[in-house]
């Protein structure tokens, strides 16, 4: 798995960076250490995942150091994952079963998920430098699904980058729990407060708050 190309594990593979991407070099700098100290996990700019017809795009912040970096999949492997992916098979835009393992056979049905940032960031937290250089991929990324019509974005750094790739002005665009604003396209962003631990267990999100997104992002859909 290691030694794969984003490309290889994409729905759209014109739209990923190389597996040693060198635009950010602090995120470079981090991802050697990782590979040095796990070399069994992807360690790599990870790929999108779903529907390459998908008419919903999630877009979250970067890859978990235990989660999407080591396992090569949005959202695979960590806390934030569990309640996502419980979400999505709740109303039918996931097929199968979520183990928290790439392999586990899990399918998205008209959805896909893509990240604000590709490569693990120190502490979770990218710069705002490293935010703007992967936008393009994120913009390449939105440019190759035609049918997408609604786009939740997960938490803030992630509703201003997808803000900016569909052309909204974030100054403009403010970030909530269900926020939703229209792009000049059509597109509709709709926004969530992330999914992470750290919001779920300090109970600024719950489970019938994320479920919620989704049953509007499904009305919008319609």
């Amino acid at each position: 798995m290691h030694f794969a190309s984003p490309a290889d594990r994409s729905p759209i593979p014109q739209a990923e960076a190389p597996r040693d991407c060198p635009l950010c070099p602090r995120l470079v700098r981090f991802r050697e250490a990782c590979r040095a100290e796990f070399p069994e996990w992807w360690n790599a700019p990870v790929p999108a995942f779903g529907d390459p017809d998908a008419w919903l795009a999630i877009i979250g912040l970067a890859p978990g150091k235990h989660g999407a970096n080591r396992t090569g999949r949005p959202f695979t492997g960590d806390y934030a994952g569990d309640l996502l992916y419980a979400t999505l098979l709740k109303f039918g835009l996931a097929k199968g079963a979520y183990a928290g393992d790439s392999a586990d056979g899990l399918r998205l049905d008209g959805a896909i998920i893509l990240n604000a940032v590709k490569c693990l960031p120190p502490a979770n937290k990218p710069e705002p430098s490293e935010i703007a250089t992967c936008r393009n991929y994120l913009e390449a990324g939105l440019a190759t699904l035609p049918k997408v019509r609604v786009v939740v974005a997960l938490g803030q750094i992630a509703h201003v980058a997808s803000a900016r790739a569909l052309g909204l002005p974030p100054s403009g665009t403010k970030f909530g729990h269900a926020a939703e604003a229209v792009a000049p396209d059509g597109r509709i962003l709709l926004s969530s407060y992330h999914c992470s631990r750290y919001n779920q267990n300090t109970r600024k999100l719950d489970a019938p708050m994320f479920e919620a997104i989704f049953e509007r992002a499904l009305a919008l859909g319609d």
